[in-house]
């Protein structure tokens, strides 16, 4: 096949969209913890309608929750490498990592609900809890949810040290480095599942333990509270971290006003409209609008420029000039 001049010249400007790879550690991390949350689930299910707990059967449909949205987890890196390349995605499809990281902080919110009513119910009224098997199975479901935490906490290192931001769009990053850390928020929103049943797991033992050994049965339902409240502070804070993304709400990062810096340092140069915004958890696209007294500036002349902040990685820039 003969290409063309024309071909060839066009070739050099197009590239995928593909911001945010890499992370296959993650998704079989979340896959294998999914899978280790879901036997839980059943052991303490069948271990609480055996031993006549109430307890227990609260416990395991409580980690049902858990189990389906580190599925969701799961489900949106196998999503996002899957459409990757699809062209309806306009920047790519990290945005569906982010979606499941919100879906399963207001899940998560929403178990908080959960827990603090049904504490609240036992509070109110007391039900009899079978406190030596329910404190064997809050230990094992604690050792089950440290291992989660673990393989969770290896794939986040894992894929800190393999990041690659994929395409370079016909320039060179150089010297830069990536100043601007972002975790992975789908997968920290399933390692927040992971340490909210971790936490509950502690109180609960602590509860159980004061419960059996002083009487105290008032202790579960009021660790029960505490746990739901501290559920719902780490909710909160990962619906904003991902609501933020979602909506774009992005101008008040650093890398904003190291764009004005290394395009306005010519005094001669002037941003009169400026648009920033995520397109992978280290990466950044932005539209810019220059006025300008130089008569040579030219959009490649400024992203050549925006090049030495590899966290940029795509630019849509127009040029005006004062007479």
């Amino acid at each position: 096949m003969i290409r063309s001049n024309n071909d060839i010249h066009a070739s050099a400007f197009v590239h995928d969209h593909v911001f945010d790879g890499g992370k296959h550690a993650a998704e079989r991390g979340t896959r294998l913890v999914m899978w280790i949350t879901a036997l839980m689930m059943l052991v303490e299910i069948t271990a609480g309608w055996w031993f006549n707990s109430m307890a227990l059967l609260a416990d395991g449909w409580h980690m049902s929750s858990h189990a389906l949205a580190i599925g969701l987890s799961a489900f949106a890196y196998s999503a996002a490498r899957k459409y990757a390349r699809d062209p309806r995605f306009a920047f790519g499809t990290w945005k569906i990592e982010i979606l499941a990281g919100y879906t399963s902080a207001v899940s998560l919110l929403g178990i908080a609900g959960l827990m603090a009513f049904s504490s609240f119910e036992r509070l109110l009224s007391p039900q009899p809890i079978h406190y030596r098997d329910a404190i064997v199975i809050a230990v094992i479901g604690l050792v089950v949810n440290v291992a989660c935490a673990v393989i969770l906490g290896g794939a986040h290192h894992h894929h800190g040290h393999g990041h690659d931001h994929g395409e370079h769009h016909g320039h060179d990053h150089h010297g830069a480095g990536d100043g601007h850390r972002h975790h992975d928020l789908n997968l920290k929103a399933a390692y927040l599942h992971v340490i909210a049943d971790a936490a509950t797991s502690v109180l609960a033992i602590a509860a159980l333990a004061g419960g059996w050994l002083f009487g105290w049965a008032w202790l579960d339902p009021v660790m029960g509270i505490a746990g739901a409240v501290l559920v719902a502070l780490w909710a909160r804070n990962l619906i904003a971290d991902t609501g933020k993304v979602l909506l774009d709400r992005e101008m008040d990062a650093p890398v904003v006003e190291e764009i004005r810096q290394v395009v306005e340092e010519d005094k001669r140069n002037k941003i009169v409209d400026l648009h920033v915004w995520r397109v992978g958890q280290h990466a950044y696209s932005c539209a810019l609008t220059v006025l300008t007294r130089d008569q040579d500036l030219t959009p490649d002349h400024i992203r050549d420029r925006l090049a030495i902040h590899e966290e940029i990685v795509h630019s849509t820039i127009e040029v005006n000039y004062l007479a």
